[in-house]
């Protein structure tokens, strides 16, 4: 059978709607890595043809989900695969899960080593097939294992290869959003791309609408706009909190959520358009600039990454490396 048909999407639009809204009534305030795991559940909860796996990190990136029983030598039963510290076969086998059909692969490890994964990453998107990648410790912010384990050219490097979807969800509910459009892909592999460090619930309206399957969405909108800040994964905290500090101080602030570039890309013109607005604008990325030019002109200022990271509490990185609300208002200011 294919993986997967109409019912399977119905069902799953479904479940993961509800789920949503549990989360806005809940609020909860997790790391995107916990938070995929909850929406996984849903997810493989949902679907019957889900196989999932890690690179000999499950614990640390959440794969496994209650009930699934792992693949054993001898007993082939099982939804779950321990493929070892083997980064490139995890993913190549994924391919070739995702091409016999029938099944759809999703397999984890942490972000900085991606590297390890990428020729099966890129025959991925060559050949068109719906593999979900499930990458953790996405920044800085996960602290003390220091700059060996923290990505920081990784998310420019990876939204480079062309058709596959890189996402860096702000939340839990942009987390289940992004599972969503995972598992309904038909034709391109999707990255899940999920941080060590707890996050606030930013969306807690508008859940009953998949937003990141735009790409980049208007999370704070004003009636006027003084300037727009945009924002990926851990960092969209840091804008609201900008936009706030501005708003405190008569400064009107809209700030956007951009969980996919690739998907924003593909919006059309007069979408694109209505989202970035006319006003100057600020990006904030724990990660270099490059591929910004999406959403940023020249003149634009960008809060992010210029060099590699260090092994600190991850608040004190954010700080050292001037990741700061604080440092968003002054770009803000200097621009108006």
């Amino acid at each position: 059978r294919a993986a997967h048909g109409p019912a399977d999407k119905a069902a799953l639009e479904a479940a993961i709607c509800a789920y949503k809204h549990r989360l806005s009534s809940d609020a909860p305030k997790l790391a995107t890595r916990k938070a995929s795991e909850m929406a996984l559940e849903v997810v493989n909860g949902t679907l019957p043809n889900t196989v999932g796996g890690s690179a000999d990190l499950t614990g640390s990136n959440n794969t496994r989900t209650k009930g699934q029983s792992p693949v054993k030598p001898g007993d082939y039963a099982g939804s779950y695969i321990h493929y070892g510290i083997r980064e490139h076969g995890m993913a190549a086998a994924m391919n070739g899960i995702a091409l016999h059909g029938g099944l759809k692969p999703y397999g984890g490890t942490f972000m900085a080593f991606a590297d390890y994964c990428r020729p099966a990453i890129r025959l991925s998107a060559l050949m068109g097939v719906p593999v979900t990648y499930v990458m953790t410790h996405d920044s800085i912010g996960l602290g003390e294992d220091g700059p060996t384990h923290q990505p920081v050219e990784h998310l420019a490097s990876l939204r480079a290869i062309p058709n596959l979807l890189v996402m860096r969800p702000a939340d839990a509910v942009e987390t289940a959003e992004a599972w969503e459009i995972a598992m309904m892909s038909k034709d391109k592999p999707v990255m899940i791309v999920a941080s060590r460090q707890n996050l606030p619930l930013q969306r807690v309206d508008h859940v009953a609408e998949n937003l990141s399957a735009h790409g980049a969405y208007l999370l704070r909108d004003p009636d006027q706009r003084d300037v727009t800040l945009i924002a990926t994964g851990s960092e969209v905290e840091i804008a609201m909190a900008a936009a706030d500090q501005l708003e405190a101080e008569g400064i009107k602030a809209a700030v956007v959520s951009a969980p996919c570039f690739e998907l924003f890309e593909a919006q059309d013109q007069a979408y694109r358009d209505a989202i970035l607005g006319t006003a100057p604008r600020v990006g904030c990325e724990a990660a270099i600039r490059q591929g910004w030019d999406l959403f940023l002109d020249r003149q634009d200022g960008f809060i992010g990454m210029k060099g590699f990271g260090a092994s600190a509490p991850a608040p004190a990185l954010y700080e050292h490396f001037n990741i700061t609300a604080q440092v968003i208002v002054n770009q803000a200011k200097s621009r108006i």
